[in-house]
């Protein structure tokens, strides 16, 4: 494979995040507002031939992991079918969702049919009124079903994404750590990070990566697992016993800025380079207007080669982008 996306700091990208929709059926307090939130009108999102025909082309540039996410992707119609058609582009070697959960009971079957062999749930809490409190839906109930259901068709172990807030996470570390235990799930603790809809994050709020150990750590003796140069995000750690894996991708106090791999495409077809971006690439309008799948591959590769050092949360002038994660695409 020809690798022709490399950055100005010699990082080759090799790892697209495609957002398919901006909408999502949760409201999460670290993504979106309770209400009020206002959605891409529907002729500004990609179709799924749009988007099937910009993986084309970033996979003959060397992209060769796709993960589909939204908003919630699986709110999509006929999303099924758009994971039919990129499981079939050549150069894809790997394709994943990140996802709520609280569809897959009922579509994990037909997705798994469609192509899909990899899911991320996200799950921040195993407490009833505190995934109200998070979500501000009442839905613990069906992610959990989605899960037990994903586990028929899904490699495992199923990866639960848990963003971790202090005053929230705090007292579950050791439920989720249990979790992690006693099914096949990877436990992957986020750090919190500043892309809320309402700007109200603050660094005090984040439960850092170094103390959830600890605390695991304390009650369930864990070691680090060898990565072998692995440019995924999560530092990941084993129960000394060898029952279950904890990972933990701890953005904001230890940035791995450094080995980032991923670019993102919007689902209103914007290329950004950096989750933080400020700037960002329209594919769409001239794809709309008829240019060539050559010009396109030449403003994907204009645009890594200026891709950012870092997302400097850690840095003084550090400000956050007008996109909430819903709308960039997680």
């Amino acid at each position: 494979m020809s690798y022709q996306l490399i950055d100005s700091y010699g990082r080759t990208i090799n790892n697209l995040r495609v957002s398919v929709t901006d909408q999502c059926n949760f409201r999460c307090i670290y993504c979106m507002p309770a209400e009020g939130m206002v959605f891409v009108p529907r002729e500004e999102i990609l179709t799924f031939e749009e988007i099937t025909r910009l993986v084309h082309i970033a996979s003959g540039l060397g992209i060769s992991k796709i993960r589909l996410t939204g908003g919630e992707p699986t709110v999509r119609k006929d999303f099924p079918l758009l994971v039919r058609m990129l499981a079939g582009v050549p150069g894809i070697r790997d394709m994943a969702m990140t996802t709520n959960g609280f569809l897959l009971k009922k579509m994990a079957r037909d997705l798994r049919e469609a192509g899909l062999k990899r899911v991320n749930v996200s799950l921040d809490t195993l407490n009833p009124e505190t995934f109200k409190q998070l979500t501000r839906r009442d839905y613990l109930s069906q992610v959990l079903e989605g899960l037990e259901e994903a586990e028929h068709y899904f490699r495992l172990p199923i990866k639960v994404n848990a963003v971790a807030i202090r005053g929230y996470t705090d007292d579950e570390l050791l439920d989720f750590a249990l979790l992690a235990r006693t099914k096949p799930y990877q436990i992957r603790f986020i750090e919190y990070m500043p892309l809320d809809a309402d700007h109200r994050w603050s660094r005090d709020q984040v439960l850092t990566g170094r103390e959830i150990i600890e605390r695991i750590n304390a009650v369930w003796p864990l070691e680090p697992v060898r990565r072998n140069g692995s440019r995924e995000p999560a530092d990941l750690f084993r129960f000394v016993d060898g029952t279950g894996e904890i990972g933990l991708i701890a953005s904001v106090s230890e940035p791995f800025c450094g080995s980032c791999n991923r670019i993102r495409l919007t689902a209103d077809g914007k290329l950004r380079t950096c989750l933080f971006s400020l700037w960002e690439t329209d594919l769409k309008t001239p794809m709309r207007m008829g240019v060539t799948d050559d010009d396109l591959a030449e403003m994907i590769i204009s645009a890594v080669a200026r891709k950012e050092p870092g997302h400097l949360i850690n840095d003084p002038s550090f400000v956050q982008p007008e996109r909430t994660m819903s709308a960039i695409g997680g």
